[in-house]
């Protein structure tokens, strides 16, 4: 299954499990209104913002390494501080810049193992890596926009409505491009471990995994500090590998879990810890 035909069926099962969680709650079930007072905002972070972003994750991979797709996506963080800044003048403070490359470092050494040349681009993963910068770009552009929209309706609201239209034109646009019509019938049709991978993706990586995201992320008094968090995927996937496939951990590896840890723990705590030199200074 190709990555294009992979989102819209991730589009589609999330944006099924959004509706069934927004609509059984009572706070999230009027989805017009927000439509009615910003129907086109939403409607565009919801097709190039939301949607194309996730179109380019995916086909991304046709053509780049998981390393060097994971990579670039992991500079997400750092386009979040930039484009706060351009976009509402957040100022972008000298621990986020130290602290953000330092963790963005960390994590190449994780990914990479120590040999940064696997991320050496050539031939077709040129198009790849293009493709993950760019959802890197839009997906920073995406956080910063749709903040204001999820701390007025909710972030179950706003994350629906985004995938609910995103997956409409999504679904048209894999269509009309590549010709691969995605029937939702056929899901139950295909072996198990395909369907099983797919609701995996609709409903935990999606439904929950971003609702809980963006909620978290609208909470924040400082989202581009919050997202910072976002470079901790890569130290928790290789947990996970370790404890659940029985993957081993160089020291490598080791070294750079350390490294990002530090630095998004530095940034995150950045403000008591300066308190607390300060007071011990004195």
């Amino acid at each position: 299954m190709s990555g294009a035909e992979v989102s819209v069926w991730r589009y589609l099962i999330g944006s099924v499990c959004l509706l069934l969680v927004s609509v059984s709650l009572k706070g999230s079930r009027d989805l017009i209104t927000p439509l009615r007072r910003h129907g086109m905002q939403i409607t565009i972070l919801s097709v190039f913002g939301m949607a194309l972003g996730q179109l380019l994750f995916h086909w991304s991979l046709d053509f780049a390494s998981v390393t060097q797709v994971a990579t670039m996506v992991t500079t997400m963080p750092m386009g979040v501080v930039v484009m706060d800044f351009v976009i509402n003048r957040t100022k972008i403070s000298a621990p986020k810049i130290v602290s953000g490359v330092g963790a963005f470092a960390g994590v190449v050494l994780l990914l990479t193992d120590g040999y940064v040349q696997q991320l050496s681009i050539g031939g077709g993963a040129l198009y790849g890596v293009v493709m993950a910068l760019g959802c890197s770009v839009i997906g920073s552009c995406y956080l910063v926009l749709v903040r204001p929209l999820i701390q007025s309706y909710g972030a179950i609201r706003i994350t629906t409505l985004t995938f609910v239209l995103g997956a409409v034109a999504l679904w048209i646009t894999v269509g009309v491009a590549w010709e691969i019509w995605v029937d939702p019938t056929t899901l139950f049709e295909r072996p198990s471990e395909a369907y099983w991978s797919l609701l995996v993706l609709g409903i935990w990586n999606t439904c929950i995994g971003f609702i809980l995201w963006f909620w978290g992320l609208s909470a924040a008094p400082d989202m581009g500090r919050a997202n910072y968090l976002f470079f901790l995927k890569p130290v928790i996937a290789a947990l996970l590998a370790l404890v659940i496939l029985g993957n081993q951990i160089s020291g490598m590896q080791v070294i750079a879990i350390i490294v990002v840890c530090g630095c998004v723990a530095g940034e995150m705590f950045y403000t008591p810890i300066r308190r607390l030199f300060r007071d011990v200074k004195v």
